[in-house]
């Protein structure tokens, strides 16, 4: 009989504890599907190639979604959806769920921390463009800095062109205004600074 009664006993702390990490798991799947947004308002200063990188969706995938037939133009507003974040949240927690059967009988503490990872690691979105020494090496040759830096039609401390301005900003005298339209000219042509200057000591122009 105490054999028994001990078996039972178990048993049922067995299934309790995979009852609660079944639990967990739901809820933190649930939360992580809620949070995933698959609608994005485009912001002064975004473009394509930018939002591709911030939430790992193709440009080509964006612009079908969205119909959006140049690539080169989105509008401050304007409202994008990424058709593919469902499919991006299906994959992030499937390892989740593995990990939780294969861990059923250690502590909720530990299965938490192994569902929550994958999600961690998915959303981390990078700038391409910093204030690193090659933006500043182009600055120094394009302008000195000079915000009322001209050369015929290019103006600012990148010396944009008018379609480049009409497109990323940049034709005030604020120097920060400017600097934000350089950096996303440099995102959306060459997808870093460093690869910008590379360009322009080659051919002299970036």
């Amino acid at each position: 009989m105490f054999s028994f009664t001990k078996s039972l006993t178990i048993a049922a702390g067995v299934a309790g504890a995979f009852a609660l990490g079944a639990s967990n798991v739901n809820a933190d799947t649930t939360d992580g599907s809620q949070n995933a947004s698959a609608d994005y308002v485009v912001k002064s200063g975004d473009t394509l190639n930018k939002i591709s990188k911030e939430f790992n969706v193709a440009v080509a995938q964006i612009a079908a979604n969205n119909n959006i037939s140049n690539v080169d133009v989105i509008l401050v507003g304007q409202h994008l959806t990424f058709a593919e974040k469902s499919a991006v949240a299906a994959q992030v927690q499937e390892p989740a769920a593995t990990t939780v059967v294969s861990q059923v009988q250690q502590s909720t503490t530990t299965v938490t921390t192994q569902v929550q990872q994958p999600a961690a690691q998915a959303a981390a979105p990078t700038s391409n463009v910093s204030s690193s020494s090659a933006l500043d090496a182009l600055i120094a040759r394009e302008s000195s800095g000079n915000v009322n830096a001209t050369n015929g039609q290019y103006y600012g401390i990148g010396q944009l062109s008018p379609q480049a301005r009409a497109m990323y900003g940049g034709n005030s005298t604020d120097y920060n205004n400017q600097l934000n339209a350089m950096k996303s000219y440099i995102s959306s042509r060459y997808g870093t600074a460093e690869n910008a200057w590379a360009h322009s000591q080659s051919t002299g122009w970036y």
